[in-house]
C-alpha cells in the first residue's frame, strides 16, 4: 500500500477582525492546510492540546486575553508554532511577543504569499525540532510493533520468531525516527537530517536505499508494504501498531 498525500497541518487562526480572518482562512485552506478559527481564545492552551494544532496565527489585539498574554501562557505548556499578526504601530508589542516565545510575526496589511512562506518555514522548523528531540531520547527506548522489537541500547531488531539482527547505525536511526512518529509522514529531508552527521546533497538517495534494506529485514513486500509506506513526493510513514 502507498500513501499519496500527507495529513494536512492544522492551523488555528485567532483574529477578531472578520475580514482578516476570512482572508487568512481562505488563502491557507487553498494551500491544503486544515483551518480552525476563533475571534478570541481565552482557552487557547486547551484548544491547541485537544485539537492537536501545529501552528497558531495570533492577533495581538483581541477581546478578552490579548495576544501577548496568550503567547506567554501557550509557550509555557507547548512548543506549537506561533505567528503574531500585528498592526504597523505595534513594534514594541512585536518585540515583547518574540521575547515571550512567539516564533515570527506578520504586519497588517499582510501579503498572503509572504505569510504562506513564513507559515511553511515555521512548520518545518517545528517538525525538525520535534524529530531532534525524539532522536535525543532514543537511547532509553524499546519499541514493539506487531511481534517485532527494536532495542535502542544495542540497535537490535528481533523478529516475531526470535531472530535477532543488529542494525547499522543509519538504518537504526531511520527506523527509530519512523517509530517515534507512527502514522506521520516524515519527509526525506527530515530523515536525512536524522541519519546523517554530515552535510548531504539533494540527490543523495541514502534514505531510499535504507528503506529498501529495512523492508527486506522486516519481511515487508516493497510492492505492497505493511510497515513502511511511501508517500509519493512527500516521504515515508510507519503504519504498524507501535507500543
Amino acid at each position: 500500500m502507498n500513501i499519496n498525500s500527507s495529513s494536512p497541518n492544522k492551523i488555528l487562526i485567532v483574529e477578531d477582525d472578520v475580514a482578516s480572518r476570512s482572508l487568512l482562512s481562505s488563502y491557507l485552506s487553498k494551500e491544503g492546510y486544515k483551518i480552525t478559527e476563533a475571534d478570541q481564545a481565552d482557552d487557547l492552551c486547551e484548544r491547541v492540546r485537544q485539537e492537536q494544532i501545529d501552528l497558531v496565527l495570533l492577533d495581538i489585539n483581541l477581546p478578552g486575553k490579548d495576544g501577548l498574554t496568550l503567547t506567554r501562557e501557550l509557550r509555557s505548556v507547548s512548543s506549537v508554532g506561533i505567528i503574531l499578526v500585528t498592526s504597523k504601530g505595534d513594534e514594541i508589542d512585536r518585540i515583547v511577543g518574540l521575547e515571550l516565545g512567539a516564533d515570527d510575526y506578520v504586519t497588517k496589511p499582510f501579503n498572503p504569499r509572504e505569510l504562506l512562506v513564513r507559515a511553511k518555514n515555521l512548520l518545518w522548523r517545528v517538525k525538525d525540532s520535534q524529530l531532534a528531540r525524539s532522536s535525543e531520547n532514543v537511547s532509553s527506548l524499546q519499541w514493539q510493533f506487531e511481534g517485532w522489537t527494536l532495542d535502542s541500547n544495542k540497535r537490535l531488531l528481533t523478529s516475531p520468531g526470535g531472530i535477532t539482527e543488529r542494525l547499522p547505525e543509519g538504518e537504526f536511526k531511520l527506523l527509530s525516527s519512523l517509530l517515534n512518529a507512527p502514522g506521520a509522514i516524515l519527509s526525506r529531508d527530515q530523515l536525512m537530517d536524522a541519519i546523517h552527521d554530515r552535510e548531504w546533497t539533494p540527490n543523495d538517495r541514502s534514505v531510499d536505499v535504507m528503506v529498501g534494506r529495512l523492508r527486506r529485514k522486516l519481511d515487508d513486500n516493497p510492492a505492497d508494504p505493511h510497515f513502511i509506506l511511501t508517500a509519493h513526493g512527500a516521504g515515508y510513514m510507519f503504519a504498524g501498531d507501535v507500543k
